[in-house]
């Protein structure tokens, strides 16, 4: 079972915003920058993310219920910030991999811990 949606609540709140500013230049980690469907508003969510199959791969401890990831889905667009830059990325698409296999080993450890099984992988735009 993914991380649970209660402890998403908090993180949201407490640890987001202080993660944020270190997952913006730290290895493996990123910002995942949406629009809310309905609000418009920008939203911000730090994540674990990693190059892959020409894109990037992000991990989906939370599941794949998230907001955030309805809002990338439904936009079919969403800008991702890592290590200093903002790039575009498109045509986000939901896999699964409960060995997570995708992973490198020290983290496959961790994401296999947490029972994250989901991961959204997307290609920079052109």
């Amino acid at each position: 079972m993914p991380l649970p949606q209660t402890l998403a609540k908090i993180n949201r709140r407490v640890s987001n915003p202080v993660l944020g500013v270190f997952a913006r230049f730290a290895p493996g980690f990123g910002i995942v920058i949406h629009h809310g469907r309905k609000s418009g508003r920008e939203y911000r969510a730090p994540v674990m993310v990693f190059r892959r199959d020409g894109g990037y791969r992000i991990a989906l401890t939370y599941g794949p219920k998230v907001d955030w990831l309805k809002n990338i889905r439904a936009a079919g667009s969403f800008d991702f910030e890592t290590r200093g830059r903002v790039v575009t990325l498109t045509d986000p698409v939901l896999g699964h991999d409960a060995s997570a296999s995708w992973a490198p080993p020290g983290v496959r450890q961790v994401l296999i811990a947490l029972s994250a099984e989901y991961y959204l992988q997307a290609r920079p735009e052109n």
